[in-house]
């Protein structure tokens, strides 16, 4: 005996339904609208998780890429500057999640070269200290950060800040920066020479084109400081920082200020984060009309089964149990769509890497130009609970739609419905 019969007999008449309509044009039909509702929530399901996957992707492209070249947490004296930094690094480690630590010197300038004057942060490190709090050192297209030397006042430039400025390693360039010196001429920002030693590319656009690096001492000579600003520190998870920052804000002595990777950056991320949930309501609102297709679906089955429901209703069948049915079949169509749509969905946002270059080289296109999107492959990156619930928002939304039609059915008089038969 098969499981299907020893189901109650709501359960096997509703899958019945869904599995019938070979018998009939009419019946073809209704099952040819089943099988559209199911592939329309399937294709939404699928959308819904390649898009979702897809965006995820980039921001965790981007924060990889922002967290290459800035720090996870960033301590500083509410003084203005921290000439006991190495004591305050040990202090650092003391939390175990701190993994590099390392001082910096932090200001804002001008550059300026044959006419071209391009603003950018100036960042003074340690260029020895530097690789354990960034990756900045790996990223180098020409030069090394070791050619930052003490008193040579020698710059590394973004690659295409260099670009802008129009120079190549061993040019001339002269840093302007806002704070004024007094002179006979009257209030004059103070300037001086650098030499340009080394380009870097973070593959970020923000910081390849307006950031700089200079040796710590002589950023200090530079903005007239006695010690570095605050120190830079590098946790084991990232994710972790905001919490890692609470800690340290309260083992740490001394009146410091203390902001992690996602303070800095918070606009950026909230955009993000308003661009995936305003993305998921629009998409689910695909899902919904696919899952209300259900609606006609049912309804036309009705019609077509009132024999059938006056049928079982003279043999003691009730209204509940009749509305169960169709509840039964609606439901069913919605899951299977569901179960293919995730199928589907994964099996893409998994191998995006693999179909997306496959479609170019068919077409004959480029996606995404490496030019003006800094990278060019597609990026993914799959989050189950993203699955779990895409799935069960598809689910509900059939279900839903399944009450009126169902109700209907329920509603159906035996007598009136044998007249015309």
């Amino acid at each position: 005996m098969s499981i299907i019969h020893t189901l109650p007999y709501e359960w096997q008449v509703g899958l019945r339904y869904t599995r019938a309509g070979r018998r009939s044009g009419r019946n073809s039909f209704i099952s040819f609208i089943s099988l559209i509702s199911v592939s329309g929530i399937a294709l939404g399901v699928a959308a819904l998780i390649v898009v979702l996957s897809v965006m995820n992707g980039f921001q965790k492209e981007v924060t990889d890429r922002m967290l290459s070249v800035l720090s996870h947490i960033e301590v500083f004296d509410a003084s203005g500057g921290m000439p006991n930094w190495q004591a305050a690094m040990q202090d650092a480690f003391k939390n175990p999640a701190v993994k590099g630590a390392a001082p910096f010197v932090e200001t804002q300038g001008m550059l300026l070269r044959d006419g071209v004057m391009r603003p950018a942060m100036i960042r003074g490190i340690l260029p020895s200290e530097e690789s354990k709090v960034s990756d900045v050192a790996k990223q180098m297209r020409h030069g090394s950060l070791q050619d930052l030397k003490p008193g040579s006042f020698n710059i590394v430039l973004g690659y295409a800040l260099a670009h802008a400025l129009g120079v190549e390693i061993g040019d001339k360039i002269t840093m302007a920066l806002a704070q004024a010196q007094t002179t006979p001429a009257g209030m004059l920002p103070r300037m001086r020479s650098f030499t340009v030693v080394g380009t870097f590319e973070a593959g970020h656009f923000e910081f390849d084109s307006g950031l700089a690096f200079v040796h710590m001492d002589d950023a200090e000579k530079m903005e007239r400081l006695d010690a570095p600003s605050g120190l830079r520190l590098r946790i084991a998870d990232m994710h972790k920082a905001p919490q890692v920052a609470m800690e340290l804000k309260h083992s740490m002595p001394g009146d410091l200020l203390i902001r992690d990777w996602s303070q800095q950056n918070a606009n950026w991320f909230a955009a993000v984060q308003t661009e995936k949930k305003m993305m998921f309501i629009i998409l689910t609102l695909i899902i919904a009309v696919a899952a209300f297709n259900l609606v006609s679906t049912l309804v036309m089955t009705v019609t077509d089964k009132q024999a059938d429901i006056a049928i079982l209703r003279t043999l003691g069948s009730s209204p509940r149990s009749i509305m169960k049915i169709f509840m039964i079949q609606g439901a069913l169509v919605g899951i299977m769509g569901t179960i293919a749509g995730v199928a589907l969905g994964v099996l893409v946002a998994l191998n995006i890497d693999v179909i997306v270059p496959f479609i170019e080289h068919l077409l004959g296109v480029q996606f995404l130009s490496k030019d003006i999107y800094l990278i060019s492959a597609l990026p993914s990156d799959l989050r189950w609970p993203d699955v779990f619930t895409i799935g069960g928002v598809a689910i509900v939304l059939a279900f839903v739609a399944t009450l009126y039609p169902s109700y209907a059915a329920s509603r159906v008089k035996p007598a009136e419905a044998l007249r015309y038969e």
